[in-house]
């Protein structure tokens, strides 16, 4: 696919207390080790946790608590609209929260999957794809140093050049960003402090 815009993004959109009481929230649930696609719920033996955490090692916590959605819906509404993409999607997936701490990242990945999700026990997302990411800052970019989101922009195609950005428009507390789940993204290592953060995977049925 053929993107105009790789990525669209909104700066203090989310108010602080808002933010706050995410943070506040998502701390007194226990947090899990982060995963990557494939692996599941199970239990991981140790040398699949060791290869885990070559290419992702955080802490997540899974909300669904609607206040945050009628919070971030409006923001990807507008984005899909004025970045052109005019993706169909009529559902979001839990919320994740990710506490980055020193050391901690998230290596080159793309949140869309290469086949719609068969899952009959839930019909709001049996046979609907990622369309559309969301990541919400809410730390300040002064409590934490490194952890920055850079994307790849030459997207599916091999024969370009890397064409990285990292995203310093959305540093400080409350700034979000909405792309096209098959880009390719990462979060680069936390250098100090800790880096909270939200993600959002928005479906819909696929491409025609």
């Amino acid at each position: 696919m053929q993107l105009q815009n790789y990525y669209y993004w909104f700066k203090n959109a989310i108010p602080h207390h808002v933010c706050d009481d995410i943070v506040r929230y998502a701390k007194s649930i226990q947090d899990e080790m982060a995963v990557t696609g494939g692996l599941g719920n199970r239990k991981l033996n140790k040398k699949e946790v060791q290869d885990l955490k070559k290419k992702r090692d955080s802490d997540i916590v899974w909300l669904n608590e609607r206040w945050i959605y009628n919070a971030i819906h409006p923001y990807i509404h507008k984005a899909n609209k004025d970045a052109n993409w005019n993706f169909d999607w009529d559902f979001s997936e839990s919320c994740q929260f990710t506490k980055y701490k020193k050391g901690q990242y998230y290596d080159w990945h793309c949140d869309s999957w290469d086949r719609p999700y068969h899952k009959p026990e839930e019909p709001n997302s049996h046979g609907k794809q990622r369309k559309l990411s969301v990541t919400l800052s809410l730390s300040d970019d002064k409590d934490y140093s490194g952890g920055e989101l850079e994307f790849d922009m030459r997207n599916l195609d091999p024969d370009k050049k890397a064409n990285t950005h990292v995203l310093k428009e959305i540093r400080s507390k409350g700034s979000l960003v909405v792309f096209p789940s098959d880009v390719w993204h990462r979060v680069k290592p936390v250098k100090r402090g800790v880096r909270h953060s939200l993600v959002i995977w928005n479906l819909g049925y696929p491409f025609k």
